[in-house]
């Protein structure tokens, strides 16, 4: 009986710690360490936007596609720009215009770069992979690790 009891226990303590449990686990977009470090200063012309609500600028050399970082006034956000929703490939690369950012595979699926949340009438089971960010003076740190 002891015996049943441990093997139920040990178990059942499997599967909790199981990786499917994980609700932000996404497929499609695999984990990729890196860290912006003092790329994103305000102080620099291209990220001077920044500065401002509202304002979202693209960079390319980080993350999987590049990513999009978005002030909203009060908080950065960044997220991925590979729709979270497809397989990598060409088409899955996200574009943005103004705070939507858009997949250009057949099936259009959109994205509200405030929340990462997919638009209305897109059939997306997964929104953007956010990333961290911190703030230090003029210096906006984009990471994942």
């Amino acid at each position: 009986m002891k015996k049943i009891f441990l093997a139920t226990l040990a178990c059942v303590s499997i599967l909790a710690c199981s990786k499917s449990d994980n609700d932000t686990y996404n497929q499609y977009i695999p984990d990729q360490a890196f860290d912006t470090t003092s790329t994103i200063n305000t102080s620099f012309p291209q990220f001077n936007s920044l500065k401002y609500p509202g304002n979202h600028v693209v960079v390319q050399e980080y993350g999987i596609n590049g990513i999009v970082v978005y002030y909203s006034g009060s908080t950065y956000l960044a997220f991925e720009l590979s729709d979270p929703n497809h397989h990598l490939q060409s088409c899955s690369k996200l574009t943005v215009e103004g705070v939507i950012a858009s997949c250009n595979c057949d099936d259009g699926n959109t994205y509200d770069i405030l929340t990462g949340q997919p638009n209305s009438g897109t059939s997306a089971q997964f929104g953007l992979k956010q990333y961290h960010t911190e703030v230090s003076g003029n210096i906006i740190r984009v990471y994942n690790n």
